[in-house]
């Protein structure tokens, strides 16, 4: 290794070594002690008509850091309202994961489009929730209700921005369908997977 034109001395290099196993090691631990005390246990269950206010919470912080790729339409037929949040609830089944307290930290809803297809909507897990299986519990438990009534497809629409969500669909099955559409403004793309 050199060092402004002058190479390191073996010392030099096994100090800088030990500084970066230790710095590892270190976050390491930082990431360690953060999760700890932080509940790992959840449950998924079909919502009801009093898990509106948390849906929308869920909806709201899961997708704050997109707020300014969306147009303002499109973030808000995605987070719902307190009006929209009913009419969800009234259409589609809803089911959400709850932490140990009850809160609501994770939602999806699924419908049918037709006797054999269904679609999903509204998949959001709060973010210090992400990636400890929430969202794949919840889609597997979807998944299971749109084939219990008799789907063998199922759909589901993404945005450009959504770009780990889309990772995390492909990885469970999801394949583009081709299919582009306009969703306020924005580009809303098809993602199929046969049940």
């Amino acid at each position: 290794m050199w060092d402004r034109g002058r190479p390191l001395a073996r010392a030099e290099m096994n100090r800088a070594d030990r500084d970066a196993k230790s710095l590892s090691l270190l976050c390491e631990n930082l990431r360690i002690a953060m999760t700890r005390g932080q509940p790992s246990s959840f449950t998924i269950r079909k919502a009801q008509a009093e898990d509106a206010r948390g849906i929308l919470d869920c909806l709201e912080t899961a997708f704050e850091p997109y707020r300014t790729s969306y147009t303002p339409a499109g973030f808000r037929d995605t987070v719902l309202t307190p009006e929209t949040i009913h009419t969800r609830l009234a259409t589609m089944t809803a089911f959400v994961a709850t932490d140990g307290s009850g809160r609501v930290i994770g939602t999806v809803a699924g419908g049918t489009v037709d006797r054999s297809e269904g679609h999903l909507r509204g998949m959001a897990v709060l973010p210090h929730w992400q990636g400890r299986g929430v969202a794949e519990q919840l889609l597997t438990t979807v998944e299971g209700h749109l084939r219990s009534i008799g789907c063998s497809r199922v759909t589901l629409d993404t945005t450009e921005p959504l770009q780990r969500a889309t990772g995390f669909y492909r990885k469970h099955g999801y394949r583009s369908s081709g299919k582009v559409g306009d969703f306020f403004g924005m580009q809303l793309f098809e993602y199929v997977k046969e049940l």
